[in-house]
């Protein structure tokens, strides 16, 4: 077994929801406290839903109502050594993921969402999954000769920065003091306002951001080096993993537990995401846990 890299952290982050695919019976309408054992109804039904808000490479749902991505494909396996081998798809814009699923229109949410301490006041957050960095998306060319946020600041205000609303760059955009920004629901939206010109950079993740400007060859954009973002002198450790409810504690519990298979053997953890584009130094460190992330002890 290969040793643990720790060297990628930090970063990612309306209303409407689309359902893809029949609401499983384990999804309850009526939040959270009624909800049951999710994990039994689950089982039971061989069913369970996930939302996701298509964020590539992390969760999307292809052009034939698939749901693809490194969570769908961990989740996939999870599920399955869990005793549910069906998974049904709920699309949502980010900042209505939380509030969705406490509402009990889908049991899981698969997007790669960082652990925050305010998300973690809301939700129960698995145990790490996947490791982050930022970078920003910016014009072909980089005409501000942007690096990171530090530089985007320095502009002082002459950068249109584009945000994910309610995702981690937000919180670095507001702890930094960066003003001239503007919101998006999701990440092709962030990525049309720089091809068009009405924003000079997208803060997300440098996997989602890398791939999209891969796989988007004429939209005129291009991606700087991936980075992670200093707030008083303090690097931001940017963890990602699943989300429950809080009231589903057998389910969270045992989804750690098959989780724990995938995370402490890097060539499973390939197998599952590495055509994605993630690699080894995504995989968390052993000793980063999810009570750290939520209490907000990044030391």
């Amino acid at each position: 077994m290969t040793k643990r890299r720790m060297l990628a952290r930090a970063g990612i982050a309306a209303v409407g929801i689309l359902t893809l695919g029949l609401m499983a019976g384990c999804s309850s309408d009526s939040g959270s406290e009624d909800a049951g054992n999710t994990l039994e109804k689950a089982k039971e039904s061989g069913t369970i839903t996930i939302a996701v808000a298509d964020e590539r490479p992390y969760s999307w749902v292809d052009d034939n109502g698939e749901p693809q991505g490194a969570t769908i494909a961990m989740h996939k396996k999870i599920f399955k050594a869990l005793g549910i081998d069906d998974i049904k798809v709920v699309e949502s814009d980010w900042n209505s993921l939380i509030p969705g699923l406490n509402a009990g229109r889908f049991d899981v949410i698969s997007a790669g969402m960082s652990i925050l301490p305010d998300r973690c006041a809301k939700a129960a957050f698995s145990d790490p999954e996947i490791m982050y960095t930022t970078t920003l998306m910016v014009p072909e060319g980089n005409p501000k000769k942007l690096t990171d946020l530090d530089s985007v600041k320095a502009t002082d205000g002459d950068v249109k920065l584009a945000i994910l609303a309610g995702g981690i760059e937000a919180g670095y955009a507001e702890d930094l003091g960066i003003t001239n920004t503007v919101e998006v629901d999701n990440a092709q939206d962030g990525m049309d306002l720089v091809s068009n010109g009405r924003a000079d950079a997208f803060a997300m993740t440098a996997i989602s951001l890398n791939w999209m400007a891969e796989n988007n060859p004429d939209a005129g954009v291009e991606t700087t080096d991936a980075f992670v973002q200093v707030i008083d002198g303090v690097e931001q450790i940017g963890a990602g993993s699943t989300v429950f409810r809080k009231s589903d504690k057998e389910l969270l519990e045992a989804y750690n537990k098959e989780l724990e298979k995938i995370t402490s053997d890097p060539d499973e953890y390939m197998s599952l995401v590495g055509e994605y584009g993630f690699t080894e130094e995504n995989l968390p460190p052993e000793d980063l846990t999810t009570k750290q992330l939520c209490e907000g002890d990044l030391s």
